[in-house]
């Protein structure tokens, strides 16, 4: 996959920032503490995002999508933790159908009969294993 250089910055990102919590009635000055307090985010913290001094952690990210009521992944996506790819990749399944036991054992590189056999085998035990336990507690 090609990946392209993210038009966000840790200055962008506070510049982003400091737009969202104007546009939320918190001033530049004295609306930092009270955004700060407001949101649970340490003011040292939301004082570092907005002079751009270094990339916020996830637990940051997830407090200001919650605080700001922005979806995470623009928030990530805004931070450089992300791109648009990633959150349209990551929203994908994997696949649609699971493999079967023998797609399994070639994926593993399971090729000599007798072994594909026996992982068959072991799947299907494991498999039935499984469907008796939630028998047995439904």
């Amino acid at each position: 996959m090609t990946r392209h250089p993210s038009p966000h910055t840790p200055q962008t990102f506070a510049a982003w920032l400091r737009d969202q919590l104007l546009s939320r009635g918190y001033p530049e000055h004295g609306g930092q503490k009270r955004f700060a307090r407001d949101s649970g985010i340490s003011p040292a913290t939301v004082s570092r995002l907005l002079r751009a001094e270094g990339l916020p952690d996830l637990k940051t990210l997830n407090a200001l999508s919650e605080a700001l009521s922005i979806p995470l992944g623009e928030v990530l996506v805004r931070a450089a933790v992300a791109t648009p790819e990633d959150l349209a990749a990551a929203s994908r399944p994997l696949s649609p159908d699971p493999i079967t036991p023998e797609q399994a054992a070639a994926e593993l590189g399971i090729t000599d009969p007798q072994a594909v056999a026996a992982f068959v085998a072991m799947v299907s035990a494991l498999r039935a294993s499984r469907h008796d336990d939630r028998r047995a507690s439904g």
